[in-house]
């Protein structure tokens, strides 16, 4: 593979997290005051499925093998709607900069369920990296058990822990379909089932939705369409892009993005407020992130 290939790969997840970055303050507007979680869950999967399956209509078909068909449409179930769900929970109950903090901690999971599953190796650095990461959850946990600033931020980090590992089992479960596959194609089968799953969910258990009542604002709409558009379509379009290029260590590394772009916005809209234990949490979990996933100099 060329430099060439790698740079696109790079860019790619580059552009997708920092989308992802700017979604979690958006996301959390859109749950403060016009959906509930599996109302924004559903909307955002109905309408990109909407959209991947127009775009795939336009483009040469793609056969997919039916092996390769269940691990796209179950990885997308695990790595979509399992995970965002527990995001938009854990949104409605922390804020977003804590949110993106413990998110940011997606490398390590990965490098633990690649050495479980892949076998790879784990050095005495590796795990100081771990360590440290671990130590920026904690100093999280205790400053949100003290004086958090979200309704229930335990209960909110540990949603997002749970978003983040089954993130992490994602990109490892789908590294191989996406080598193979182009993203429109991998893209539509996801949201499909992703709809279908959703959609009567949201109907039969949580059935209003501000945003499509009469109480309707533009600026709701506009919020949703960022999600869906740019959150949602674009940003997990250039993901399996990406990976088609990247490994999924490598993948996992720019989630490192997220907090950045998230706090910043977060705290200059007054979603959230800055403390001390945030700067030290976020240099504790990106030290530990990126020692994670440097090169091991004996493996080349």
């Amino acid at each position: 593979m060329n430099d060439f290939s790698k740079a696109k790969g790079h860019l790619a997840i580059f552009a997708a997290n920092t989308i992802f970055g700017l979604g979690v303050p958006v996301t959390k507007a859109l749950l403060d005051d016009w959906v509930t979680p599996m109302g924004y869950m559903a909307s955002r999967c109905v309408f990109a499925a909407i959209i991947f399956w127009v775009i795939a209509y336009f483009m040469p078909k793609e056969p997919v093998e039916k092996r390769d068909l269940v691990v796209i449409m179950l990885a997308g179930l695990l790595g979509f709607v399992i995970s965002q769900t527990l995001t938009a929970w854990a949104l409605d109950y922390t804020t977003p900069v804590y949110y993106s903090l413990v998110a940011a901690m997606t490398p390590v999971a990965v490098m633990i369920l690649a050495a479980i599953f892949l076998k790879e190796n784990i050095t005495a650095v590796k795990v100081l990296g771990v360590l440290l990461a671990i130590a920026g959850a904690l100093l999280m946990l205790f400053i949100s058990w003290k004086s958090g600033t979200g309704k229930n931020d335990l209960l909110g980090i540990f949603l997002t822990i749970l978003s983040m590992l089954t993130w992490a089992v994602y990109l490892i479960v789908t590294r191989k379909v996406s080598a193979k596959y182009s993203s429109v194609t991998q893209m539509k089968y996801v949201f499909l089932v992703s709809a279908i799953v959703t959609l009567p969910i949201a109907m039969f258990t949580e059935p209003q939705q501000r945003l499509y009542s009469a109480a309707w604002e533009w600026s709701g709409v506009i919020e949703m369409a960022f999600i869906v558009i740019f959150a949602t379509v674009l940003g997990y379009f250039l993901i399996p892009y990406a990976m088609k290029f990247l490994r999924a260590t490598t993948v996992s590394i720019y989630t490192n993005i997220q907090p950045v772009v998230a706090s910043l916005v977060a705290i200059a809209i007054g979603q959230d407020m800055m403390s001390w234990d945030k700067p030290v949490a976020a240099v504790l979990v990106l030290l530990g992130a990126y020692i994670v996933t440097m090169p091991d100099k004996r493996a080349k």
